[in-house]
């Protein structure tokens, strides 16, 4: 039984990220490979590190766009209230959503809520029953249109390890966002791919898939059998072209390189519901991926480093190999590799067998 002191790491707290890099793809890239001895080299050379191989691999990115999440709320009594949507989605009168609210034991079900400075009015519905997920409660919307609202007045959820005191800056909602960021949705960027600017993408064969990061991905794991952690359930979506493009490279023998956790768990989840095919399609998924799992699709994987203790750095271990991973982690911290969403990242390849 692997417990979650089974991914620990020790970090000093300097070496976590607080801005992102000057460009974006200056940041340093640590290469895991297959075999061999780790490798340090600069985002930059990301398809030269590719090309080594017989043919490069197709690379899948998630262009799904950080949605503005946070929200403050006011009772009739004037009473302010923190609301951090789980899913914002386009929803107007009577859709209901998951939120994360500070202070909501403070709150009866059926009060209502005014969001400043817009049209949004909510009706407080109580805590939701999900022991995925013991902060969500549920609210409906009574008048206006969340996504639109949330444009208007919300702010972005910066990661609470981005320990600035004066919040969120205009150069965050560039730059917390990927250059091939389309449909709204998220609560957090898929960060594994804020390394990219146009020009590097386009040095790429890629495709794009959607899959809505949720902020259940990054909480720790609490359960004492990691196999026992859950996530809350992330909305994700294949296009025909996409899915026609990740089988057409996998039948002429190419790699997957997934850009990010997000797109591994989605491709994952997608072919084990599918007989190890990725088709086209909406859905959700709640897959935590454990030591255990066999990989059917991706064998290469570009990541940030990642919290100790969460179910992002098993996944990591999971593909390149408990032990090869956290040593990689070890060499990073003493190499000063700058680590979480605007920090490094590294290049990861499926372990043998």
């Amino acid at each position: 039984m692997l417990r979650p002191t089974d991914f620990d790491f020790e970090l000093p707290p300097e070496q976590i990220a607080q801005h992102p890099p000057a460009k974006r793809r200056a940041s340093r890239l640590l290469h895991v490979p297959r075999a061999g001895a780790l490798g340090h080299h600069r985002v930059a050379e990301l398809p030269a590190l590719l090309a080594r191989g017989a043919r490069p691999p197709l690379v899948v990115v998630n262009d799904s766009r950080v949605v503005p999440a946070r929200i403050h709320a006011r009772r009739a009594s004037g009473k302010r209230f923190e609301l951090l949507i789980v899913d914002p989605g386009p929803l107007g009168p009577g859709g209901r959503f998951s939120a994360w609210i500070r202070g909501a034991k403070k709150l009866d079900p059926g009060q209502e809520l005014a969001v400043e400075g817009t049209a949004l009015r909510l009706r407080y519905c109580g805590r939701r029953d999900d022991p995925r997920d013991s902060r969500a409660c549920v609210v409906e919307i009574v008048a206006g249109e969340l996504l639109d609202a949330l444009e208007a007045v919300g702010e972005l959820p910066l990661p609470p390890y981005i320990a600035r005191p004066e919040g969120p800056s205009e150069a965050d909602a560039a730059r917390y966002q990927t250059v091939f960021a389309r449909e709204r949705g998220s609560v957090a960027a898929p960060t594994a791919g804020l390394h990219f600017d146009d020009a590097l993408l386009a040095e790429l064969d890629h495709v794009a898939i959607t899959l809505h990061v949720g902020p259940g991905t990054f909480l720790p794991m609490e359960a004492e059998d990691v196999r026992a952690h859950r996530v809350g359930a992330e909305r994700y979506t294949i296009g025909a072209e996409a899915a026609g493009r990740i089988e057409a490279a996998r039948a002429e023998g190419r790699g997957i390189l997934a850009v990010g956790t997000t797109v591994t768990r989605t491709l994952e989840a997608v072919a084990a519901a599918h007989d190890g095919r990725i088709v086209a399609g909406a859905g959700q998924t709640e897959l935590v991926i454990t030591p255990a799992h066999r990989f059917a699709v991706v064998d290469r994987l570009l990541t940030n480093f990642h919290l100790p203790r969460s179910s992002l750095l098993m996944l990591v271990c999971s593909l390149g190999g408990r032990e090869r991973v956290l040593a990689a982690y070890a060499a990073a911290v003493a190499a000063g590799y700058r680590f979480y969403s605007y920090g490094d990242c590294m290049l990861v390849e499926a372990r043998p067998g």
